[in-house]
């Protein structure tokens, strides 16, 4: 008789029940391989749990989700006791306020949503006090649309030479939410990205390793990945639309 995993043993809810994600998964994890000869295969799928439920999550991660990624504070401390937490990561995607900071820093390996030198340094002290060094991604309003944040694409250079003395958080790469509803947004907005990416990675900037390009949502992750990404932050594809 088979022994269930630890992972298999933290799920509720039946397997008919959420059969949906597993189908899901299984749809998209083809469609990233297929995807993925324009990035040599190397592709991340992070799993968004937005207002999903934790049993929901917890199955997903019984399917082989590792990598989770959450939008909100208060969401994250709710759920984050009953997460199946063995061999996933956690990553924060979401606008990040400086004052809480410190309830997150020891329970995420990444924040993807750095927008401001004034949050890097709350992270880089709040590490510190832990003892802990944080990865984290520049966010990048690519669009440059006065409804989002993030550093303008011809700041970003400056910027990044701007926290590379900070010694308890290290830059990983970028991350980016395109202009939605534009035509063919990838055409201009993700190549962009990756312009941006790989002139910054021939900078060797200290304290900088760019490795990570975060881009591409349940809606353009395939044509995300045709311009490099190598992560893609999918959720409603493998959860459904959200309430």
């Amino acid at each position: 008789m088979r022994v269930k995993t630890k992972r298999e043993n933290n799920v509720t809810g039946s397997s008919s029940e959420f059969d949906y994600i597993k189908e899901n998964l299984r749809i998209i994890r083809e469609r990233i391989n297929r995807a993925g000869k324009y990035n040599n295969g190397k592709v991340k799928l992070l799993a968004v749990t937005k207002t999903v439920s934790v049993e929901k999550i917890n199955f997903a991660i019984s399917q082989g989700v590792d990598l989770i990624g959450e939008n909100k504070v208060s969401e994250l401390l709710e759920k984050y006791d009953e997460l199946n937490k063995d061999g996933i990561e956690i990553h924060f995607i979401g606008n990040l306020q400086t004052n809480k900071v410190k309830y997150i820093i020891d329970k995420v390996s990444m924040i993807q949503s750095v927008n401001s030198i004034r949050l890097a340094a709350e992270i880089n002290k709040r590490a510190a006090q832990k003892n802990i060094k944080m990865d984290i991604l520049v966010e990048l309003n690519i669009g440059e649309e006065d409804s989002k944040i993030g550093i303008s694409p011809k700041e970003t250079l400056e910027f990044i030479n701007s926290l590379k003395d900070f010694e308890n958080i290290r830059i990983k790469g970028l991350m980016t939410i395109p202009p939605f509803g534009k035509k063919d947004p990838g055409e201009r907005y993700f190549a962009e990205m990756r312009e941006i990416f790989i002139d910054i990675a021939s900078e060797n900037i200290k304290n900088t390793n760019m490795s990570v390009l975060s881009m591409g949502m349940s809606d353009d992750f395939e044509k995300a990945i045709e311009y490099g990404a190598g992560m893609v932050r999918i959720g409603s594809a493998i959860f459904g639309r959200r309430n």
